[in-house]
C-alpha cells in the first residue's frame, strides 16, 4: 500500500450523511429554544412594547432587535465551539460543557458591548434570559442524547469501524468498544497482522486479510474510520501512507494507544516535531479536590439524614416488628488505606445469617463471581429486607459513617475482609480514596456485575475521580435505585 495506490471513490458514506442530519436537527432545536427564552424573558420582564434608551445620547433601541442580535450571536457561538460536532455528541460531558462555555462567552460578550457602546440594559433581561437559556439548552441536548444513545444501541447513527492491528489487540478493543455502544463506534471488520481471513477466534469480529488489503477491506466492509489498535507491525511510514489513503472528510483515522480506563480530563496531546505526544497526568488523592470532596460529605450526608428521618423512622419500626433482631446490622469493611471500619446498614437477614453463609457458598458459589458471594434468592433475607434491597433502602443508615467519615457518598464498593484476601496486588488501588455509599459499580449493574467489571469499575472511578463525575453518579444513583433489576 502506498500514497499513491486508487481506487474507486465510493458515493457519500453514511457518517457523513448521519451527522449532517443530526446537526441539522439539534441546531434546529436550539434556535427554537433561544428564541422561547430570549423573546420569553423580554415579553415577561419588559412586556411586548419595550425600548431602552443609550446614556450617551437620545438613542432609542428596541429590545427586539437587541433579542434577535443575541440570539444570532449566541448561536453563532455555539457553531464556533463546534457543540454540534460528531466528535462530542453522545458520551462524556464535553458537549454539555461547550453548551456552557460559549453561553457564558456571549454573555460576557453582551456586557462589555454595552458597556462600551453605555446602552442601559435591563439587568434582570440579561440575568434571567442566559441562566434559563443555559439550562433549557442543556435539557435540550440531554434529551437529543437519550434519542441518539437508543439509535446506536440498534447500530444507527455510528462510525463504521475497521480495526487494524494485532489479534489481541484488535479483539480487546472490540469487546471495549462493544461496551459503549452509546459511544457511536459500530466494528464491521477488521485487518490483522497474521493476514488471517474469516471469524476472529472467540468473537464475532469478521477479518478481512492483512494490512496489505486495507483498500479493499474499506470497500468491502464500507468503513468510514479507521482504528489502528497497535503500532508494533506498522511502522511510522506505513502508518503515515494509510492516513494519506483514506478519502478526505469522509475517512477518518484514529490511533487507539495501550491506555484503558483512563479519562479524558487526565489525557494531553502535544505535537512535538509532527509527533503525537499523548501526556496522562497522574491521578492525585490529596489538597483542594479531597478537602471539597469532604465538604461535599458532609453537607450532603447531614442534608440527607434530615430530609430521610421519617423514611428511617419507619423502616426501623418495620424491621424490628417484622423479625426478630436488632434494627440495625455492623458489619466489619475494609476502607481508606486498607483500614478496618465498622459499616451500618439496615438488617435485611435473620440474626443467624453470618453463620449459615459458608453452607450457602458451597452451594452456590457467588452465582458466576469467584469473590462477591452474591446469591439471586438468598433464603437468609426477610421480607422487609427484600424491599429494602430492591431499592437499596437497606443502605440509608450509611449516612452516618459518610458523616462520621470512614465512608463517603461516592466511590468504591467497600469490601469485606475475606474478600481482601482474595484480591491481586493491582486491586488494593481501590484503597486509595474512602468506600462510598454508591458509585459506578451502584450504577452499572449492581449485584449482576461480574467480579472482572466490579473491579474495572472501581479502578476506573479511583483513577480519574472528580468532583464532577460524583455529582454525575449521584444523579445516576436516582435512578438506579428505582429500577429492580439487579439488586438483590
Amino acid at each position: 500500500m502506498t500514497a499513491a495506490s486508487t481506487r474507486t471513490t465510493p458515493a457519500m458514506g453514511s457518517a457523513q450523511d448521519w451527522s449532517r442530519s443530526y446537526s441539522h436537527r439539534v441546531l434546529f432545536t436550539d434556535l427554537l429554544a433561544l428564541v422561547w427564552v430570549v423573546f420569553g424573558v423580554q415579553i415577561a420582564w419588559l412586556g411586548l412594547e419595550s425600548n431602552l434608551a443609550t446614556n450617551t445620547a437620545d438613542v432609542r433601541l428596541s429590545y427586539f432587535a437587541i433579542s434577535v442580535v443575541v440570539i444570532l450571536v449566541w448561536m453563532g457561538a455555539l457553531a464556533l465551539y463546534d457543540t454540534r460536532g460528531d466528535r462530542v455528541i453522545g458520551v462524556g460531558s464535553t458537549e454539555y460543557r461547550l453548551v456552557a462555555d460559549s453561553s457564558v462567552r456571549v454573555f460576557g460578550l453582551l456586557a462589555i458591548a454595552a458597556f462600551l457602546l453605555h446602552v442601559d440594559l435591563a439587568r434582570g433581561y440579561v440575568l434571567i434570559a442566559f441562566p434559563i437559556g443555559i439550562l433549557v439548552l442543556l435539557l435540550s441536548r440531554w434529551m437529543w442524547r437519550q434519542w441518539l444513545v437508543a439509535q446506536r444501541k440498534q447500530g444507527a447513527y455510528s462510525a463504521k469501524v475497521l480495526l487494524v492491528g494485532s489479534v489481541p489487540s484488535v479483539l480487546h478493543l472490540a469487546r471495549e468498544l462493544a461496551r459503549s455502544p452509546e459511544a457511536g463506534y459500530q466494528v464491521v471488520g477488521a485487518a490483522v497482522s497474521t493476514a488471517h481471513r474469516g471469524r476472529l477466534p472467540g468473537s464475532a469480529v469478521e477479518s478481512y486479510g492483512g494490512f496489505d488489503d486495507l483498500t479493499a477491506a474499506l470497500d468491502e466492509t464500507g468503513a468510514d474510520t479507521v482504528v489502528i489498535t497497535s503500532s508494533d507491525d506498522l511502522p511510522p511510514n506505513r502508518v503515515r501512507e494509510l492516513s494519506w489513503s483514506l478519502e478526505p472528510g469522509r475517512q477518518h483515522l484514529v490511533v487507539a494507544p495501550s491506555l484503558t480506563d483512563i479519562g479524558g480530563p487526565r489525557i494531553h496531546t502535544r505535537p512535538v516535531q509532527g509527533l503525537p505526544l499523548i501526556h496522562v497526568e497522574t491521578p492525585t488523592y490529596s489538597g483542594r479536590k479531597l478537602y471539597t470532596k469532604r465538604i461535599f460529605d458532609l453537607i450532603g450526608s447531614s442534608l440527607l439524614i434530615i430530609v430521610l428521618s421519617p423514611v428511617l423512622l419507619v423502616l426501623s419500626v418495620l424491621v424490628k416488628t417484622t423479625s426478630p433482631g436488632p434494627v440495625f446490622f455492623r458489619q466489619e469493611r475494609v476502607g481508606l488505606n486498607g483500614n478496618s471500619f465498622h459499616m451500618l446498614k439496615f438488617r435485611s437477614m435473620v440474626v443467624d445469617a453470618e453463620a449459615r453463609l459458608q453452607e450457602l457458598s458451597q452451594l452456590d458459589r457467588a452465582e458466576g463471581n469467584d469473590v462477591l458471594f452474591k446469591m439471586r434468592n438468598d433464603p437468609r433475607v426477610t421480607k422487609v429486607g427484600a424491599f429494602m434491597r430492591r431499592y437499596s433502602l437497606d443502605e440509608v443508615p450509611q449516612l452516618f459513617n459518610v458523616l462520621l467519615g470512614s465512608m463517603s457518598l461516592v466511590g468504591p464498593r467497600p469490601p469485606l475482609a475475606r474478600e481482601v484476601a482474595q484480591y491481586d496486588t493491582h486491586v488494593h488501588r481501590r484503597f486509595l480514596v474512602k468506600p462510598g455509599m454508591t458509585g459506578l459499580w451502584q450504577v452499572s449493574g449492581r449485584s449482576d456485575l461480574s467480579w472482572e467489571d466490579s473491579v474495572r469499575l472501581d479502578l476506573f472511578y479511583v483513577e480519574n475521580w472528580s468532583m464532577l463525575g460524583d455529582f454525575i453518579i449521584c444523579w445516576r444513583t436516582l435512578r438506579a435505585v428505582t429500577q429492580t433489576e439487579g439488586a438483590y
